[in-house]
C-alpha cells in the first residue's frame, strides 16, 4: 500500500509540473496486461494516397516494400527514399521509434532541426515536453510508438506540402499496419488532417473521436504549440486523459 501511495504521489507531482495545480485526477497505477487481437488492417489497398505502384525507392517498387514483415525491414527498404525534394535536403531519415507492438501510437507532422540531426522523432524541447506528458498519464516512451507524417524535415520547419504528405503517407500507413495500434494520438492539426484526410481546424478536430480502419484516433495540440502558448495545456490535459481512458478500455 505504501508503495502504491508513493507512486501515486509521484504521478500527481508530474501532472502538477506539466498541467498546473487544478487538474489532478486519480489514475490507475500498474501496467495493464495486453490482450492483442490479430487483425489485418486493409487501408493500404483502400488509401487514396497509394495510386502508383511504379514509384521506386532505391530500386524497390511501392508494391515490393509493402511486403515488409516488420518495422526494421521496412526502415531498411525506405530509408534512402528520394521520391520528393526533401530527400536531398535532409540530414537523417526519421523513421520512428518505440515499441513495435505498441497498442498506443503517437503521430506528429514532420521532423524538426533536432530530429533531423539525430534521426529520431521528438527529441528537442517539444520532445521533452511530450515525454513529460506521457509520464503524466502513466506511459513511457518505450511503451508507445512515435512517428511522423513526413520522414524528412521540411526546410525552415515549414508545414509539409500536400505533395510531400501524399508521397510519404504510404510509409506511415505501412507502419500502422505492422504495429496494429488500438488507439492513435495525433499531435497537431497537420498530422490529424493528413492522417484522417480532412481539412478542419484543430478545435474542430479535437471535438471528436475518429475511427481509422478500426483504430480509435484522438487529436490534441502539438507539444511545440504548448511551448508557445502554455494556456493550451489545460485542453491538452483533457485530450490525453481521454486518450489514456480509451487505451485502458481497449486493452482491459
Amino acid at each position: 500500500m505504501e508503495e502504491i501511495k508513493k507512486q501515486l504521489i509521484e504521478v500527481l507531482k508530474d501532472q502538477q509540473s506539466i498541467f498546473g495545480d487544478d487538474l489532478f485526477e486519480r489514475i490507475e497505477i500498474g501496467r495493464i496486461e495486453k490482450k492483442k487481437k490479430e487483425f489485418a488492417v486493409k487501408f493500404i489497398e483502400d488509401s487514396n494516397t497509394v495510386e502508383n505502384n511504379e514509384l521506386t525507392i532505391s530500386g524497390l517498387t511501392l508494391e515490393e516494400y509493402q511486403k515488409a514483415e516488420n518495422l526494421e525491414e521496412l526502415n531498411s527498404m525506405i530509408s534512402d527514399c528520394q521520391l520528393c525534394p526533401l530527400g536531398k535536403t535532409r540530414n537523417k531519415f526519421v523513421f520512428g521509434i518505440g515499441n513495435p507492438n505498441a497498442d498506443a501510437m503517437l503521430i506528429g507532422e514532420a521532423p524538426g532541426a533536432d530530429e533531423d540531426l539525430q534521426g529520431e522523432p521528438f527529441v528537442g524541447r517539444a520532445g521533452k515536453l511530450l515525454t513529460d506528458i506521457l509520464k503524466a498519464i502513466n506511459f513511457t516512451r518505450d511503451e508507445v510508438y512515435i512517428a511522423n507524417i513526413l520522414k524528412c524535415r521540411p526546410p525552415g520547419n515549414r508545414d509539409p506540402l500536400p505533395s510531400e504528405m501524399e508521397t510519404c503517407m504510404p510509409y506511415l500507413l505501412k507502419q500502422i499496419e505492422l504495429i496494429k495500434p488500438k488507439v492513435i494520438l495525433c499531435l497537431g492539426r497537420v498530422a490529424a488532417n493528413g492522417l484522417l484526410n480532412k481539412k478542419l481546424t484543430l478545435s474542430a478536430l479535437r471535438e471528436n473521436i475518429y475511427d481509422f480502419y478500426g483504430i480509435k484516433v484522438i487529436v490534441t495540440y502539438h507539444p511545440a504549440a504548448l511551448l508557445r502558448n502554455p494556456n493550451w495545456k489545460r485542453g491538452c490535459w483533457e485530450d490525453v486523459k481521454k486518450f489514456r481512458k480509451i487505451y485502458d478500455e481497449l486493452t482491459a
